[in-house]
């Protein structure tokens, strides 16, 4: 990329994370207040809803995108339906946010928004196998594509309870997303990784602690909704060797957490559907771990995850699954640092 087109991406950047920045203090001056209860890390009733500077600033870039950009023009079809589908999960999320809509009504909403994007062709079609090998989803590469999306959605929702966390992590996830696609010549998911961390960039300074105002539904998922979509757009740049588990890998911290949470919680009995505080990250804070400390080590978790990502691109196919190992031993070890203070403390699992 030459450096006049890329400086002129940054400032259009720069102006789309004003503009969420924008949208942020609009919300904090009219605002939708989070009143602290049992299971909140807060103690104050504080705004929520901050997550609609994210999704304008990227409705914006993608407007301006696919009026002035030539690739914008690339998989039209898909993009324009699962980006209208983005747009509709955000409002469901907003009015959530205004009203506490039920769980149910949620996850068919986002069942919903996941389903149009397969009826647009975006679906995982074959998933590369540990040491070599692809293995073929056939008839149920539908059904694998709709529960990632959902899964990706409500993960990253789940683990949006502690200032700065989701926010700081999912811009260094877009961050090194975009300087990925760069490299490998993915131009659309570097245009639109671009946007979402243009979009965090300008949210995330009144989310760090303590918090000015929180994300809210509207920006935890439409955020995990568009990371699953990009996940798949990566995977079909065949070309450019971009792969499936990229977003995955990129993501690993915040979807380890809310998978082992909720496969304990499932063992143990729990309604899956009730609100907890015993998300590993919850469960550090509790133990008198900092905010700020805990909010820090996902940031690292997201850096690391990206060299990670570097190293699953450049090294031969035979060791690529290796990559991931790293990854999945820092998840270990935290999980292990948690139980430790969770013991020191006198905290339980529930």
């Amino acid at each position: 990329m030459q450096t006049t087109a890329l400086l002129q991406h940054l400032g259009f950047a720069l102006c789309l994370a004003l503009l969420s920045a924008l949208a942020v203090r609009l919300m904090i001056a009219f605002p939708i207040l989070d009143h602290p209860n049992a299971r909140s890390a807060h103690t104050l009733p504080t705004p929520r809803g901050g997550g609609v500077g994210v999704v304008l600033a990227f409705v914006a870039g993608m407007l301006v995108l696919y009026l002035a950009a030539d690739f914008a023009r690339i998989a039209e079809r898909p993009f324009l339906g699962v980006i209208a589908a983005a747009l509709a999960i955000a409002g469901v999320a907003l009015a959530d946010d205004m009203r506490d809509l039920s769980a149910r009504f949620r996850l068919l909403a986002q069942c919903a928004a996941a389903l149009v994007a397969v009826a647009m062709g975006l679906v995982v079609n074959q998933l590369a196998m540990p040491w070599g090998g692809i293995l073929q989803l056939g008839w149920l590469a539908p059904l694998v594509t709709l529960v990632w999306i959902v899964g990706c959605t409500n993960a990253v929702n789940f683990m949006d309870g502690l200032d700065g966390l989701v926010g700081g992590t999912l811009l260094i996830v877009s961050a090194a997303l975009c300087a990925i696609a760069a490299w490998q010549g993915g131009w659309f998911v570097y245009a639109a990784a671009l946007f979402l961390a243009a979009g965090f960039a300008g949210f995330l300074p009144f989310n760090l602690h303590p918090a000015r105002i929180f994300m809210g539904d509207v920006g935890s998922q439409f955020a995990g909704f568009m990371m699953a979509v990009l996940g798949i757009a990566a995977a079909r740049f065949d070309s450019q060797q971009l792969s499936f588990v990229i977003v995955p890998l990129l993501m690993f911290g915040l979807l380890f957490d809310a998978t082992f949470t909720l496969a304990r919680r499932a063992l143990m009995g729990a309604r899956l559907t009730e609100g907890h505080r015993t998300h590993l990250y919850q469960l550090a804070q509790r133990s008198g771990m900092g905010v700020r400390q805990v909010a820090a080590v996902h940031w690292f978790f997201a850096a690391f995850n990206a060299l990670m990502v570097v190293a699953f691109l450049t090294i031969p196919a035979p060791y690529k699954a290796v990559a991931g190992l790293p990854a999945l031993a820092v998840q270990l070890l935290w999980l292990a640092y948690v139980m430790r203070r969770m013991n020191e403390a006198g905290i339980g699992w529930r």
